[in-house]
């Protein structure tokens, strides 16, 4: 049996939830009360609907506010679901701090099993990493530490020599190299992942998100469709498709927006996804100035990682078949060859990230079509970072009020593990540009409550009569929420298409 095809036997699709009445519910900037009728996993009466029917079950929410189901549009879900197992750098100042942290996990590894950190951020540090300093915070137990933005992982010698690099000179490697090392890791069993995955996707819910866009870098139509298949049916899951697996998605007939059959109307083909330059922090983002400190250097300008003839090649190709193209670019020089990509092949599609953007490309995104999948939570993490990294040029990084200004549509997402899988920390970020009472960080890129909750809720920021019952109930009107309430937001109930995934009420 082909592993396209689960040998689990198949679940029937679930029949439509039952009728559902949702009374004494607000709309998000209004104080009227109303009541939300759904039927077949649709909203088909909003306002007051007197007595219900006999058999139709009524629920109250108490003047809490309605809002439509959130989306994640960038996850790496296997990843994030992975974080818990793992030590948390996140906090680490310095090379020597995390290895100080490493040496009080070492001694708990089992043997034969691997130390995985994640969370390290080395842009700003007074220290370099090196291989030495994990050995000695180690022995002999293999190290492999992923840094917050996923394009770096470091090693120390026994994690080098089980991973294919016994004379890599730093122990710090970076993109493809990183790439390999965390697919790698990614090889846990089945059943213990699928559990991590099962308990991640029903936090997600706890948060009011009902759907993903998934662009883990593994063969994801297999992985979900057993786990949906295992009984994981809290979201909604759009999963992406990497270039080592193009020519088995196209002989498949897997095209973009299409439904998996046997999954309950929950697994869908999501975009082609294309990593064309680094990370900021890892300073390998492409960029058309030199990194400060690098000049002159093998790399100062970043690191492309497909060359534009290869990437109008490999984007040709999925289009052709009916995959729509996802292009990860963060240097304002990776966007300008992106957007070249989609002028030359007049197609839609989206640029993942699209932190730094030259002069002049704000209008070809919305003369292209094309979308900003965004993460407003990386403008926080990396401020300090552009302001030495990107001197003189924040002024168009993270542009995300000059993107929707200009008309084009933003797409918001956390690329978990680097920010937390939750909306309302990407929508805080959004409209804020602030955490910790820091001053906010370019507050003229600020955008309205209303456009960060239709960015993150695929386009909607009021429940229609119409819409599928993909819902959230909020405890506070997040219209008129401020910053920090709208960053820890409380969510009383989550729907996907009428079924409760999650409920406090």
């Amino acid at each position: 049996m082909s592993e396209d095809r689960p040998a689990a036997p198949p679940i029937p699709t679930p029949a439509a939830a039952p009728p559902l009445v949702l009374r004494n519910g607000r709309l998000p900037g209004s104080d009227e009360i109303v009541d939300t009728l759904i039927v077949d996993g649709r909203v088909r009466r909003l306002g007051y609907l007197g007595q219900a029917a006999a058999g139709i079950r009524s629920v109250d929410l108490e003047e809490r506010w309605l809002i439509p189901g959130l989306w994640d549009n960038h996850v790496h879900f296997s990843q994030w679901a992975q974080t818990n197992q793992r030590l948390d750098l996140t906090g680490a100042s310095s090379a020597a701090a995390v290895a100080a942290l490493v040496a009080g996990w070492a001694p708990g590894v089992g043997s034969g099993e691997t130390l995985v950190g994640f969370g390290f951020r080395d842009g700003l540090w007074p220290d370099a990493p090196s291989r030495a300093l994990l050995d000695a915070a180690a022995g002999t137990v293999p190290v492999v530490l992923i840094s917050g933005d996923l394009h770096a992982c470091w090693l120390n010698s026994a994690a080098l020599a089980r991973h294919g690099h016994p004379e890599h000179p730093t122990g710090l490697l970076r993109e493809e190299d990183c790439f390999a090392v965390v697919r790698a890791l990614a090889e846990v069993p089945d059943t213990v992942m699928d559990a991590w995955a099962d308990s991640a996707a029903r936090v997600a819910a706890s948060r009011g998100v009902v759907g993903i866009v998934d662009l883990e870098m593994n063969w994801n139509l297999a992985t979900w469709q057993r786990r949906i298949q295992g009984g994981t049916d809290a979201l909604r899951v759009e999963f992406g498709v990497y270039t080592q697996h193009l020519e088995r998605a196209i002989a498949l007939g897997l095209r973009s927006g299409a439904g998996i059959a046997e999954t309950g109307g929950l697994l869908t083909v999501g975009p082609y996804k294309v990593i064309t330059d680094g990370s900021l922090n890892t300073r390998t983002a492409y960029c058309v100035d030199e990194y400060p400190g690098l000049e002159g250097q093998p790399g100062s300008h970043g690191q492309l990682n497909v060359p534009p003839e290869e990437l109008l090649t490999h984007l040709a190709r999925a289009v052709a078949a009916g995959l729509r193209p996802a292009v990860h670019a963060i240097g304002d020089r990776a966007n300008a060859l992106a957007l070249d990509a989609f002028e030359q092949l007049g197609c839609p599609g989206s640029i993942e990230h699209a932190q730094l953007l030259a002069p002049g490309d704000v209008a070809r995104f919305a003369r292209l079509g094309v979308v900003a999948s965004v993460q407003p939570e990386h403008a926080l993490d990396d401020r300090d970072v552009a302001d030495r990294y990107w001197a003189g040029r924040t002024d168009r990084a993270f542009v995300l009020k000059s993107l929707l200004d200009a008309g084009v549509t933003l797409a918001l997402g956390s690329d978990a593990p680097v920010a937390p899988l939750d909306p309302w920390v990407g929508i805080a970020a959004a409209v804020g540009r602030t955490r910790d009472g820091r001053e906010p960080w370019h507050a003229e890129q600020s955008v309205s409550r209303q456009a960060a909750l239709a960015a993150s809720a695929r386009g909607r920021h009021r429940v229609l009569v119409g819409d599928v019952a993909d819902l959230a109930v909020c405890e506070i009107d997040p219209f008129v929420a401020s910053v920090p309430d709208l960053r820890r937001m409380p969510v009383a109930a989550t729907l996907l298409a009428g079924r409760f995934t999650h409920t406090a009420l």
